[in-house]
């Protein structure tokens, strides 16, 4: 009797471990963004708009499977921080890295954009909406020290203007109208009392 019963109880275990499992890797709440990544493309025109060099320190807001920071690391030699509030798309940006063999340079933070701690970074990349970016704008202006740069995939800051843009024609055959803007601005000086 004890031997059937032991099937039973590890079918059970296995059970709870894996609803376990599956609930350990939902964010903590939805995300303010739909996972959409950046094109290699838009990854490069990125990095390259903000003047990215070995001394940087590129933080991705919403990095989602870490490309950015990844070709950060890789193309330039640069450190990066990604930070997503979803865990699957950490665990993917953590095996990227490895994969690009940046895990040296590169770390993942599972947490909330609005909530982490940024102060490090020089160069802020985003691709979220216009409505987080406007909401983001206040955490950038306090958070980061002068001089930081900030560049966007498609969606600006309202009344913030960019100090420069780029734009990249969609060379997608369906969708050969579209093209994408890339916005950068620059943290200014903290005014004074």
């Amino acid at each position: 009797m004890q031997t059937r019963r032991l099937p039973l109880y590890a079918c059970l275990v296995v059970g709870l471990l894996s609803t376990a499992a599956a609930v350990s890797v939902q964010p903590k709440r939805q995300p303010d963004v739909p996972y959409v990544p950046s094109t290699e493309e838009a990854v490069k025109i990125m990095l390259k708009l903000a003047g990215v060099k070995a001394g940087d320190v590129v933080y991705d807001l919403g990095c989602g499977d870490g490309r950015i920071v990844v070709a950060a690391a890789k193309l330039y030699g640069a450190r990066g921080v990604g930070i997503d509030i979803n865990p699957e798309r950490i665990a993917e940006a953590r095996e990227n890295a490895r994969k690009a063999g940046v895990e040296n340079l590169v770390r993942f933070e599972e947490n909330d954009l609005f909530e982490a701690n940024i102060k490090d970074a020089t160069v802020v990349t985003l691709f979220l909406l216009p409505n987080i970016n406007i909401r983001l704008m206040p955490k950038l202006l306090k958070d980061l020290k002068p001089g930081t740069r900030i560049v966007s995939n498609t969606f600006d800051m309202g009344d913030w203007k960019a100090e420069k843009e780029a734009t990249a024609e969609n060379t997608d055959d369906e969708d050969s109208y579209l093209s994408h803007k890339f916005y950068l601005w620059t943290v200014p000086e903290k005014k004074q009392p």
